[in-house]
This record gives structure tokens, sequence and C-alpha cells, in this order.
């Protein structure tokens, strides 16, 4: 089955994209539109082996600038008949069925969304950068990214657990010259200065294993960043965009780091809209770039070894000075089918590439649904960028519409399950394969 889904992935990476659903990041934006769609389905789901009778209701609306999302779920043993425990044992999961609700794009004046926050960054994302909230189904937390954009100024913003806080971000920024005339010369006029701040109050975040103490302590030190840029776009008409920028980020217990690079963006007119981004990174010692991302959940206390085991702040304090370059490449054909990849090699480590990539194939073929995800850290060479381990995170769905209101899919995630270990959570690879017939019933919009 491994081997299936990963041929699978690599088969469509050149002609499919991630599901918007599943994506909140939308670098070249299309204006938001009346639509929506009434979905559920039926299906059958296995967790830790065991098959669960499934019943999904996932409506989805938006309405101008205003959407929402929810993902209610019902999971009966196929053999005890009894509703899945861990899906509704405590009043939080209630608000959990809420998947999003969001209102505006990232990028525009008025940008909040709540619930799950699937690819949420700060500024260039030199520290917050395609975070995740949710390790996985059993792990979703009520988040939320609030941003404001005055002109002259504005402010990003992002929370991870409106419950116990977790991540927490901010960053302001200001356009000196708008409060002057010099504000409408081109170029110069619309210079950016900004300021951030991050930090993980979540108590994992400073734990680790003491081999004399033989148990897990939290007394290190908060990682506590933060960072100043300065961003200069170069080109901004409807047609093209191009900026520069330069970051400067310092952990305040430990190391810093320098990014600078340049975005591009082309819109073809709605044909083929093309967005690019390379960057060129130089870290001193303990420092690591984009630090909340999309593994930061897993990755910032695993006790899966408990001896052997590295924190994401652990890994931090061991890192040594070394540089590196990231790229980012994103189409967009004909406003449906959109590929997004990124990947960051680091000049001095073998093992370190980083691998990201979106597939979204929403309307291109009328009866072919196919949604796509996939994440690798850790990359030693090509052969090993496509495998299935605790260095991957996976979602693909793959249907067929034999008429236009019922879809028959298979989906399959390789994610990971959270396991209270004392006061501590402990990730294991979790794989859900679902078969379903979902009933999908567009309305709004034309």
């Amino acid at each position: 089955m491994k081997k299936t889904v990963i041929l699978l992935l690599a088969i469509t990476l050149l002609t499919s994209a991630y599901s918007q659903r599943r994506v909140q990041r939308e670098p070249i934006q299309q204006k938001p539109q009346t639509t929506g769609e009434f979905s559920g389905g039926i299906g059958l789901s296995w967790f830790d082996g065991k098959p669960y009778y499934l019943l999904n209701i996932s409506p989805e609306i938006a309405f101008g600038k205003i959407g929402v999302g929810l993902d209610v779920n019902l999971r009966i043993g196929v053999n005890d008949g009894k509703i899945r425990n861990e899906d509704w044992n405590e009043p939080y999961d209630f608000l959990r069925a809420i998947r999003y609700v969001r209102y505006g794009l990232k990028g525009e004046p008025l940008y909040a969304r709540l619930g799950a926050l699937d690819y949420a960054r700060l500024g260039h994302g030199t520290i917050v950068y395609y975070y995740k909230n949710n390790a996985s189904y059993d792990d979703r937390k009520v988040g939320l990214e609030f941003d404001v954009d005055f002109g002259k100024f504005g402010f990003e913003s992002v929370i991870s657990d409106l419950k116990k806080v977790g991540v927490f971000g901010v960053r302001g920024y200001v356009r000196p010259l708008k409060f002057t005339p010099a504000g409408n010369i081109p170029i110069i006029g619309s210079i950016e200065l900004g300021a951030t701040y991050a930090t993980d109050l979540d108590k994992s975040a400073i734990a680790h294993y003491d081999p004399v103490k033989r148990e897990i302590v939290q007394d290190w030190e908060r990682p506590d960043v933060i960072g100043f840029d300065i961003g200069l776009p170069i080109v901004k008409t409807k047609i093209f965009g191009w900026d520069v920028y330069f970051d400067y980020v310092k952990f305040l217990n430990y190391g810093s780091g320098i990014a600078y690079g340049s975005n591009f963006e082309f819109r073809g007119l709605g044909l083929l809209n093309i967005g690019a981004k390379i960057e060129r990174r130089n870290f001193g010692d303990q420092f690591l770039p984009s630090y909340f991302n999309y593994f930061y959940e897993v990755e910032r206390f695993n006790l899966r070894d408990t001896v052997n085991a590295t924190s994401k702040l652990q890994n931090l304090k061991l890192a040594k000075k070394t540089a590196g370059t990231y790229g980012e490449l994103i189409f967009t054909i004909l406003g449906q089918l959109q590929i997004l990849g990124s990947y960051q090699q680091l000049d001095a480590t073998p093992e370190s590439g980083t691998l990201h990539l979106d597939l979204e194939f929403p309307q291109v073929l009328p009866t072919i649904v196919f949604d796509a995800g996939y994440d690798r850290r850790n990359i030693k060479n090509f052969g090993d960028a496509f495998r299935l381990d605790e260095r991957s995170l996976l979602y693909a769905e793959v249907g067929y519409k034999p008429v236009k209101y019922i879809v028959i899919s298979m989906l399959y995630q390789w994610t990971f399950k959270p396991i209270r270990v004392g006061d501590q959570t402990k990730y294991e690879v979790q794989k859900r394969v679902e078969p379903r017939v979902s009933f999908v019933f567009p309305f709004g919009g034309k």
C-alpha cells in the first residue's frame, strides 16, 4: 500500500494540486466568489487497525469574503457498534467540528481565520512559515490568524490553540515614507519595515530527556524569537510583481541568522499565473530557519525512543553554523490547475533537504477528483525524497464522479497520532484509510 501511494503521488505531481480546502495559502489570489457546497458521505475508516463505519458531513460555503467549513465525522466501530471515543470525549471536540471560519484571504487588508490553520505564515517566513496547528485528526486545535493592513502600517498574528495558546506570533510593520510626500515615489515610496516576535508557550516546547535523572524535565529556555525585516517592491502592476527583502532573526537565548531573497509574480490574464521565490540563508550556531513550520507540532517533542529522543529545541541547541538555499515555485493554469513546490538544502549538511508539495486538481477533468499534499524533512538524496516514515506527512484523495453530485473516492493519510505520556505528548505514525461515497451539492455563484 505504501509503494502504491508513493507511485500515485509521483505520477500526478506534474498534473495535480492540493485542495484549497486543505491549503489556506493562496499567493496568486483570485477574488472570492459567492459559492459553496454541501457535502457528506459514508465509508469505512481504519485507526490502529480497527475498522469503523464512517458518516461524514462537511459543508463549505464562501459568501463574498466570508468562508465557513465544517468537518463532522461519526465513526462507529464495526466490531462493537460504539462511536469512536477519541472523536467526542471532551467539550472542545464539538468546537473542533467547525474546521474553520474565515474573513478575506491572506494578503488582503483584513484577514481573519478561526479553526484549523493549514499553512500560516508571518512576513517572509523566516520565523513562521507553513505552520500547521493540527498534527493529525486526533490532535485538532482551534487556532487564530488575524491580519490588518491600514496602508501606512499594519500587523499579522497567529495563535495555534485558543485553549492553551501554544505557538504565538505577531509581526508589526510600517511603510514610513507613506507618512510623507515621498510615499508617492515609485518603488522607494512603498518600502516596508517590519518586526516580529514569536514563541511557544506550551511547556512541551522546553521538555527534554535528562539521561542523568532518567526522566523528562523542563529546564531549558523557551524558544523566544525576534526578527527585523525590510522589503522593497521593485515592480507592482496587474501583470507583474517583483520585490526584494532582507531578514535578520535572533533567538533570544540561542543563535541568530539572516535571509535575503526575492519574490516574483506573473499574472497572465487568467491563463497562466506563476509565482517564484528564491532565498539565500546564512545561519550562526544554534539557529534553525522557519522554526515554526508544518512539522513543528510533531517535532516539538518526540518520545518514540526516550533515551535517544530529540526535541525541536534540542536540535536548535545542537545546530552548527551553516548556509543554504531555499526555492519555491507556483503554477496556476486557467485558474484551476495549481502546482506548488518548495525545497531547502543546507550547503554543508547532506541530510538537510526539506520538501513541500501542494497539488490542486479541482475541475480540469469533470469526472476526476484529486487532492494531495506531501511534506518530507531530512532528505538525504533524490531517492530518499518520496518515502513514508517518521519524516513524512501525506494527504491524498482520488475519486471518480459517476454522476454530477456523487463522488466515489479513496482517502489516504500518513500523519501522527498524539499519545499522552505523563504530562507530555508522544507522537506515533498514524495511517488513515477511508473509502468513501460522498454527496456534493454546489450552491450559490454562477
